[in-house]
């Protein structure tokens, strides 16, 4: 059986990178090298994901507190509407699966919700995001 048959049957070999042995082949080092630069990437990326969702957070939190003060419900139809629509094109307009943004999208809305309710019921800010509440 070729390497190629080998990989399109799911049998890709040792998982743990970092404990191939290399030394001996550019090509193999050539590969962890660049997998190891796009994982730091990857890292990056993570780490600048959850500063917007942190703030983010932030800005709907203060939605919030305004929406308790006016006596508005927590949850706003329209706007999640609009942000469905609005979602959607994004996602396809950087090359997203619509699905990712979608799922993207319930989560925060129903944070956001948890968050504005905890608001209006306690007429404060509901503190560090807790998903488990």
């Amino acid at each position: 059986m070729s390497k190629s048959e080998s990989l399109d049957k799911g049998d890709w070999g040792s998982t743990d990178i970092q404990s191939q042995d290399s030394q001996n082949n550019p090509e193999l080092e050539n590969i962890i090298q660049q997998i190891s630069q796009l994982r730091d990437s990857i890292d990056n990326v993570d780490m600048a994901v959850l500063a917007l969702l942190a703030e983010r957070f932030k800005y709907t939190t203060r939605v919030g507190l305004l929406k308790a003060r006016a006596g508005f419900a927590p949850a706003d139809y329209h706007r999640e509407d609009y942000q469905i629509q609005r979602l959607q094109r994004l996602s396809k307009d950087v090359g997203l699966d619509p699905e990712i943004a979608e799922m993207y999208r319930e989560f925060v809305v129903a944070e956001a919700k948890k968050r504005h309710k905890r608001i209006k019921e306690s007429g404060e800010d509901p503190g560090v995001l807790d998903i488990f509440s």
